[in-house]
């Protein structure tokens, strides 16, 4: 029975999976819905997370050292029109897209939607009329993306959010927001209070198509959304953490010695040093020894006094702790001087790890470079439509900075010897 049942599952995964690749067998193309859990993702790029305060330290340096050498696009189209009208708008919007990378390597998504509005504050912006708009969507807020059961591309965002305000009579006031968009229509719901800004309603969409793009980290065809960096090495974070907890309550536990001694006679011990005349009575009254004010005491033959030391609790735990730094550096694939090694062993960590680096860096800008194109094309049809006019093309190439791993002495003797 069991081996039947499995069989039936295995030929459902096959017919789903092959079925949408060739288009023959009719079955729906489902994806993994899975996603990573956002608040985490943050709480460790942070360090805010308790149980992780001592090895969440290495999150940051493996996102922003990615982010930093990856840098931000550049748009080039054959069309001059074209090329300014990305060059007003991509280049007014450097930090945000920036943003971009790091959200979406640290929370696995990263949605933008692209907005034409009016502008509101004209003392900042006399030139006032309305202006396209870079606006950076919370995975979160992402509820649902309704797809093409045959090809797989989207064609309703389901967008849900929460909002709180006090009005004029200073009570607070809640209202959750549903949006729907499509390339048809953008229809808004609302329960609970009505905010003083929002229409609910439905309205075309006067576009014709879903101006978001999702920037999905480690995309993979099997899986709707998109896979955090940190996914990989929180279990070595958290080893870390552990290990260094235990160890820093080991070390405070031990680092203070104790006093040993070895006596013949007590009594005259007592009696020579704190003026103890009756040692039974002194330790049925629960007297103690102060040690204070007594740099000299007086001992007997054979007796002697030492202290008792423990071994550094860190310093026991100090292979585990390396072997899991380079677990760490090892399964994120960011060198070791990311994390500020000692600066005599960085040297042939920056010439041995650079390679491995900027091969990361290339693969990463290879998965976001047709999801730049897309908006890329986005702003340029939003930009034809508005404004009437109509350009060639809206095809545009990537452009990435090199990456030149290079000192500055490096590049001073080359060029002296050239």
């Amino acid at each position: 029975g069991w081996l039947k049942k499995a069989i039936g599952e295995i030929s459902k995964l096959r017919g789903g999976i092959f079925g949408f690749i060739g288009g023959s067998s009719g079955q729906a193309y489902s994806l993994d819905s899975s996603r990573v859990d956002y608040a985490k993702a943050r709480a460790l790029y942070k360090n805010t997370d308790d149980d992780y305060k001592l090895g969440a330290g290495f999150a940051k340096p493996v996102i922003n050292t990615t982010v930093a050498f990856m840098g931000v696009p550049n748009f080039r189209s054959e069309d001059d029109d074209a090329q300014r009208a990305l060059d007003d708008f991509f280049g007014d919007s450097v930090s945000r897209m920036q943003q971009v990378h790091r959200d979406a390597i640290r929370d696995g998504d990263c949605f933008v939607w692209i907005t034409r509005e009016e502008e509101e504050d004209p003392d900042l912006y006399p030139e006032g009329g309305t202006r396209l708009i870079f606006n950076i969507i919370p995975p979160e807020q992402v509820k649902q993306i309704n797809r093409n059961v045959l090809t797989g591309k989207p064609q309703e965002y389901i967008l849900v959010s929460q909002h709180t305000w006090m009005d004029e009579k200073n009570e607070k006031k809640k209202a959750t927001i549903t949006q729907k968009i499509s390339k048809e229509r953008r229809l808004i719901e609302v329960e609970g209070d009505m905010p003083p800004d929002i229409t609910a309603g439905e309205e075309p969409n006067p576009w014709g198509f879903i101006p978001i793009v999702h920037f999905k980290n480690e995309g993979d065809e099997t899986e709707e959304f998109g896979t955090s960096d940190l996914e990989a090495i929180e279990p070595f974070m958290k080893a870390y953490h552990d290990v260094m907890l235990h160890a820093i309550q080991g070390s405070k536990m031990h680092s203070t010695p104790r006093l040993k001694l070895r006596l013949q006679d007590v009594a005259g011990f007592l009696a020579n040093n704190f003026g103890v005349d009756d040692p039974a009575k002194f330790a049925q009254e629960g007297g103690t020894i102060d040690l204070d004010g007594h740099e000299l005491l007086i001992f007997q033959d054979d007796e002697d006094a030492s202290f008792i030391e423990v071994n550094s609790a860190i310093g026991a735990a100090g292979d585990l702790l390396k072997f899991l730094f380079y677990c760490i550096v090892d399964t994120s694939e960011t060198p070791e001087f990311s994390f500020g090694v000692h600066t005599p062993s960085s040297l042939s960590s920056v010439q041995e790890q650079m390679p491995i680096l900027i091969r990361r860096v290339a693969r990463k800008r290879e998965h976001f470079t047709e999801a730049w194109q897309d908006l890329a094309r986005i702003v340029l049809a939003m930009t034809a439509k508005a404004e009437g006019r109509r350009f060639p093309t809206h095809a545009t190439t990537i452009l990435w900075d090199k990456i030149d791993p290079r000192d500055g002495k490096d590049v001073a003797q080359e060029l002296l010897f050239v």
